[in-house]
């Protein structure tokens, strides 16, 4: 296999650096005595309609360019294909209002042909240093037009560059933002939270709430970064934010408690679940399908099936008493036991339930299919698969049709099957579907393919693939699709499999993702070639879609560990860290295997060091760095370096290591340390033929090893015993 791995074709039009360094180049529009500047229109309520229809932004325009004119002209007519046309073919930047009008009108198409487009335009302004050619309005749509399209990266830049230049953008644009970055993966909902405050931080600096009226935070933009919050467990935070939107006006609605039930099923908080809803009912607001749906799967993630069912049950019998019934089941008395001010302040009705009964539902809410699928999701996890079924022909009997099995039903039953490993069975359910009318989605395809590859049926998998896309289903795989089949190649072992596989992916334009990317350097680290992965890393590197994380860095790291080149992998590990990313347990414990692969004893004494400042057990001003984040250490790490030293005979490093595996409650193994000892240390001390500087060396190493033979149980110079398992020699 030669080096050049990645067939590249050419990328979409996306920006080669990031736009913010470019619009902080942007000049004001204005001079105005404010720190910050916010274009308003002539127009009242002109930014609204803006943002849901491009052709309603008011700017003026006195050039009588023709070309200018012509192309206002299509704006205006909404001929935008024809527009683009006309900008494309002139070789002089248009003005500033067709300019910005053009950006809105291709962001307001919101396809991925269009959101080129416009970042072209981006890209061309920016070469030409012509930014501030443009305004809010247009930079706040194609804001929001990168949100939509999952380019959440270069959404957020847009607006935080327009803050930095001292625009304020359009709470429609920003709170769209936060949103994507609310429920994307990685450090997306820390950096929800960031930019909700860095908006409403410059929102306070007005005095005149008129100037920002159409920029101050409302009810959706508070649920977007409280959904930010519940995700990330942050109650405080939530409590907060819960409370600053009476600053802003703004009242909770049913969305914001739906949220507030996602915040007690991930702080662990199942007692308080049937409170938010008695707290919805106390505040009169009207309640919907989504809060019961929320109630019944944060009960099934909790894995209590049986008050998800007694939910279910009560909603079918039509009851309206559905608090009571929750409440009989729930164990309430644990929210009197355990005070939490957040929770007292923001369900202060669970801090005096005794003192009222609990509220009725005004109307009866039936379940419907979402509701049963996620009762039948939990039945699933635990593996009974023939409750999923049953509750599959269950749903075909009812009368209603809103409870009847759909798509999302049928594809739970078959990762039902998957997870058993019974793939004919899945395979069944897949032509029931066919055969019954109820079309089948990628998630659908991509369940079976795992289960395909987990089994190792790699052949069947790439037939799934051909049914998938030339079938009667129509569906072009997608990144999730060759993931798995880059996983199955590597799962047989099949290198030359998984590489084929992503440059097919990148070849039919599908961008490939951080999982594309770690895949295959896992594919080449475990089959022993590490330079390859090193390109891999590289190309992900060059990826302004994709953002490097740590499991990326760790996976180079294990590539040159596993063949035991140390000093390749601790250059990786310090250009982690000149990159800003802190080493975790993963990947200490590869330089640890690595140390003992290499047989390099003094390195373990290093990374101890290193390990113990990370710990909090030095003795320095390091080892509390704040920057720097506290770590865990598992058995694994720890059990690998008191091997090192156990057989170094680096005893006093040795006993430190073991205290901390006892601290953190891991029990070392005795058994091994006591034979390694026995068999490479049994003789040790036995020459008298030394110098005096080496004997006294001895006599340091002797205390350790008499130290380490005591927290054995061996005979020890502690307790005398006559038998002894190395002779005296004469540095006692």
């Amino acid at each position: 296999m030669t080096t050049n791995i990645i067939t590249t074709p050419p990328w979409p039009t996306t920006p080669t650096h990031p736009i913010t360094a470019a619009l902080r180049r942007i000049s004001p529009p204005l001079k105005t005595p404010n720190p910050f500047r916010v274009q308003t229109s002539t127009q009242p309520n002109s930014s609204n309609l803006s943002l849901s229809n491009p052709n309603n932004i008011n700017i003026s325009s006195n050039n009588n360019n023709p070309q200018d004119q012509t192309l206002i002209l299509l704006l205006r007519q909404r001929k935008t294909e024809e527009a683009w046309l006309a900008y494309s073919n002139s070789t002089k930047l248009p003005n500033p209002t067709c300019l910005s009008r053009l950006i809105s009108q291709l962001s307001y198409q919101n396809t991925p042909s269009s959101f080129a487009r416009a970042q072209s335009i981006i890209t061309r302004l920016r070469d030409e240093q012509q930014l501030h050619r443009l305004d809010a309005n247009s930079l706040g749509l194609l804001a929001v037009s990168a949100a939509k399209s999952g380019q959440t990266l270069y959404a957020t830049s847009i607006i935080k560059s327009m803050l930095k230049s001292g625009y304020l953008p359009h709470v429609k644009a920003w709170s769209a933002v936060v949103s994507r970055l609310a429920s994307s993966g990685d450090d997306g909902p820390a950096e929800a939270v960031r930019l909700f405050q860095s908006v409403v931080k410059r929102v306070r600096r007005f005095s005149d709430p008129n100037v920002v009226v159409d920029s101050k935070p409302d009810t959706a933009a508070f649920n977007a970064v409280l959904n930010a919050c519940a995700n990330l467990g942050l109650s405080k935070r939530f409590l907060e934010l819960f409370d600053e939107m009476q600053e802003f006006k703004c009242e909770p609605d049913v969305l914001s408690y739906n949220i507030m039930i996602k915040l007690c099923a991930r702080v662990n908080r199942k007692d308080l679940l049937v409170f938010v809803l008695e707290r919805i009912l106390d505040k009169g607001i009207p309640l919907c399908m989504t809060t019961l749906h929320s109630l019944v799967a944060a009960y099934v993630g909790f894995g209590d099936l049986e008050i998800a069912e007694e939910l279910v049950q009560a909603m079918r019998e039509g009851r309206l008493d559905i608090c009571r019934v929750l409440r009989e089941c729930s164990d309430t008395e644990f929210v009197r036991k355990t005070e939490n001010h957040v929770f007292a302040k923001l369900l202060p009705n669970s801090v005096s339930s005794n003192d009222h009964d609990p509220p009725m539902l005004k109307k009866v809410y039936r379940p419907d299919s979402r509701i049963y699928t996620t009762l039948m999701k939990g039945y699933m996890k635990q593996g009974r698969v023939l409750d999923t079924m049953r509750m599959l022909e269950a749903m075909r009997q009812q009368e209603d049709s809103g409870s009847h099995p759909d798509h999302v039903t049928y594809t739970t039953v078959i990762s039902a099957f998957v997870k058993v490993g019974a793939m004919d069975r899945a395979r069944q359910v897949l032509a029931e579907m066919s055969r019954i009318g109820v079309p089948a989605n990628r998630i659908t395809y991509n369940i079976l393919l795992k289960g395909y590859c987990e089994q190792l049926q790699i052949e069947e998998a790439k037939e799934l693939i051909r049914v998938m896309a030339d079938g009667d289903a129509g569906l072009e795989p997608d990144v999730v699709s060759y993931n798995t089949l880059i996983d199955g190649c590597i799962l047989i072992d099949d290198g030359a499999g998984a590489l084929t596989y992503f440059n097919e992916m990148r070849a039919r334009g599908i961008a490939p993702s951080k999982v594309s990317y770690t895949t295959l350097m896992k594919a080449f680290a475990l089959s022993g070639q590490p330079k390859l992965a090193n390109k891999v890393f590289d190309e992900m590197l060059n990826d302004p879609r994709v953002k490097v994380d740590l499991v990326a860095w760790n996976m180079l790291v294990e590539g040159y560990c596993r063949l035991g080149l140390l000093e390749e992998a601790k250059r990786i590990v310090e250009r982690m860290k000149e990159n800003g990313v802190h080493p975790n347990v993963a990947t200490y414990g590869s330089l640890a295997n690595c140390i003992a692969l290499a047989r390099k004893p003094g390195e373990a004494l290093l990374l101890w060091n290193e390990v113990k400042e990370r710990c909090g057990m030095g003795d320095g001003e390091n080892s509390k760095a704040s920057d720097v984040p506290r770590l865990e250490p598992d058995e694994g790490l720890l059990d690998t370096l008191a091997d090192i030293c156990v057989r170094a005979a680096f005893f006093k490093k040795a006993l430190e290591i073991v205290a901390c595996m006892e601290e953190y409650g891991i029990p070392p193994n005795k058994t091994k340390y006591t034979r390694i000892y026995v068999e490479m240390h049994s003789r040790m001390f036995t020459s008298k033929h030394a110098s005096r500087a080496r004997q006294d060396r001895r006599k340091e190493r002797k205390k350790a090893a008499e130290a380490f033979k005591f927290w054995l149980g061996l005979p020890n110079s502690y307790y005398g015993s006559e038998w002894r398992l190395e002779a005296a020699d004469g540095d006692d």
